[in-house]
């Protein structure tokens, strides 16, 4: 396995930069924040590092030429919209995006990109899955045809009100997993695997990696913390950063020697990115970087 992060807590930093960082810290790899400009608002997006709008040979180059000096690889590409959004203009300019995402990841000979299949918030699971069968197919196909694989995380995009009551994203338990792979029945189609996001959902996080081991395509190392007394004072009904928040990795509720001692068992040997979100670390670019930092010297205990 390798270890390097999502670069989106690195807003303000150019690629290059990125680069240095992760190579000067004995990184190995980076999840690249692609963006659109103006894209998004949320935390954590927003972001861009690679330009694959405006990609080219040259340009790509170029990118390989400097990772390489720098012993530096790209995991993936990522962009993390809601490509199921009930407002179709949005919705399409998300998707036109996705591809060129799709375009520059085989370019670049990345040949993976990470995101999320998207949710109406508004409808049921079963009417989602419905919009799933006429907005992936196309996607996939094309990923196939260009030989990039399309990794999903399963976090439920339901933090607060604005996402209530059923986020943005439906692959969020095995139970969609499921679901979602009987539909888009492709070796291109996968998951980027987050334990933190089945903590607070009460899911077992190192079941799943069983079933579903030729399916993880991408690994994200976040950690959570629940607030039992929160979450006793709320229920489980509130939304959830009522009583649970983000943590880097081993300072929350996710074991993660059970973790990976799980992923050497299905034989997972490829990419584990650090994703920071931690409010404790949001005060400076500074902050990011140490975050990142004393993420790595924990996993180092694991990830080798």
């Amino acid at each position: 396995m390798k270890l390097g992060f999502i670069t989106a807590i690195c807003d303000g930093m150019t690629f290059e930069e990125v680069v240095d960082f992760a190579s000067e810290n004995h990184l190995e790899c980076l999840e690249v924040a692609c963006w659109p400009q103006g894209g998004a608002q949320r935390r954590y997006a927003g972001v861009s590092h690679i330009d694959v709008v405006n990609m080219n040979e040259e340009k790509a180059a170029y990118i390989k030429d400097y990772c390489a000096k720098k012993n530096v690889e790209i995991s993936s590409l990522a962009y993390y919209p809601n490509t199921l959004e009930p407002d179709l203009e949005k919705r399409q300019s998300y998707i036109a995006h996705l591809y060129k995402l799709i375009d520059a990841s085989a370019m670049l000979d990345v040949h993976m990109i990470t995101t999320f299949v998207g949710r109406d918030s508004r409808k049921t699971v079963s009417e989602n899955l419905e919009i799933v069968k006429e907005v992936w197919p196309p996607i996939v196909k094309y990923a196939e045809e260009k030989g990039v694989k399309i990794a999903i995380e399963n976090c439920p995009m339901l933090f607060t009100e604005d996402e209530w009551p059923g986020g943005q994203n439906l692959m969020t338990t095995p139970a969609n997993w499921r679901r979602v792979f009987e539909i888009l029945d492709s070796p291109n189609f996968g998951i980027n695997y987050d334990p933190s996001h089945f903590v607070w959902q009460q899911i077992d996080y190192i079941k799943p990696l069983y079933e579903f081991k030729d399916k993880i395509f991408h690994v994200h190392y976040k950690d959570i913390k629940v607030y039992q007394e929160k979450l006793e004072d709320v229920g489980v009904m509130a939304t959830p950063l009522e009583y649970m928040t983000p943590k880097l990795p081993g300072l929350g509720d996710v074991d993660w020697g059970k973790y990976v001692s799980a992923l050497t068992d299905i034989g997972y040997k490829g990419y584990t990115c650090i994703e920071v979100e931690d409010k404790a670390f949001e005060g400076s670019l500074e902050d990011a970087k140490k975050a990142l930092i004393l993420s790595a010297r924990y996993l180092r205990n694991y990830v080798i």
